[in-house]
């Protein structure tokens, strides 16, 4: 009976340290760098995504995600208790203000849906945090790696696109295909401080505003 009393403690005990390495946090700023590769020749091309950068904030039920390059730069606030979004788009001197309800927003990312993740041995360590290979596998067969570790963890797991809302921890790097695109995306920095919440005010002036439907037409959704 001893050494069962024993064996309770020590599991329990082991349980309770690896709860509490697993930190989970309502606010933080993702920083990454953004490789992206156009597959084409022409330098205009090119340079537009050139030195790009992707910086990702969550406050509560609160997102904005930001890339930005030389020559045009996109942002999606989402906010996940009313499953509502907006995108601003800037190129080429346009500003554009795109609205989505929550259905749109579930099309937008519906390629995302059963997504599943399958860990591998490797591992490595990016800005610190020791990283999980895990293998992404989407319904249409698409499949590709992604880094996560499950040492920091954002309470509000329905940020970004809903790719990794199912992901048991916080992606620090994968690559993904977009057409001719393909995007690499690798952490360069994490600060938890607090983030102001105006950070997630929709502009009412300067952009030109349109419906998500009349930005599938225009391929700028």
């Amino acid at each position: 009976m001893k050494h069962f009393a024993l064996l309770v403690v020590l599991l329990t005990g082991t349980s309770s340290l690896v709860l509490s390495q697993r930190k989970v946090v309502s606010e933080l700023t993702l920083s990454y760098d953004t490789e992206i590769s156009t597959g084409s020749n022409e330098p205009k091309m090119a340079d537009a995504f050139d030195g790009a950068k992707t910086t990702v904030y969550i406050k509560g039920h609160l997102s904005r995600s930001e890339m930005t390059s030389a020559l045009f730069s996109s942002t999606t606030i989402h906010d996940a208790k009313t499953g509502t979004a907006v995108a601003l788009r800037e190129v080429s001197g346009q500003k554009l203000l795109i609205r989505m309800t929550a259905d749109n927003w579930k099309e937008k990312n519906k390629k995302y849906e059963g997504i599943s993740f399958t860990n591998t041995d490797e591992t490595k360590i990016i800005a610190g945090y020791k990283c999980i290979k895990a293998e992404a596998r989407l319904a249409d067969g698409t499949v590709f790696a992604v880094y996560y570790t499950t040492d920091l963890v954002p309470e509000n797991r329905e940020y970004e696109n809903m790719m990794f809302k199912n992901l048991n921890g916080l992606p620090l790097e994968w690559e993904l295909v977009q057409g001719k695109l393909r995007i690499r995306y690798v952490l360069s920095k994490i600060n938890m401080n607090p983030i102001p919440v105006s950070k997630f005010d929709i502009p009412k002036t300067g952009y030109r505003e349109m419906t998500y439907d009349e930005s599938k037409k225009t391929n700028m959704n």
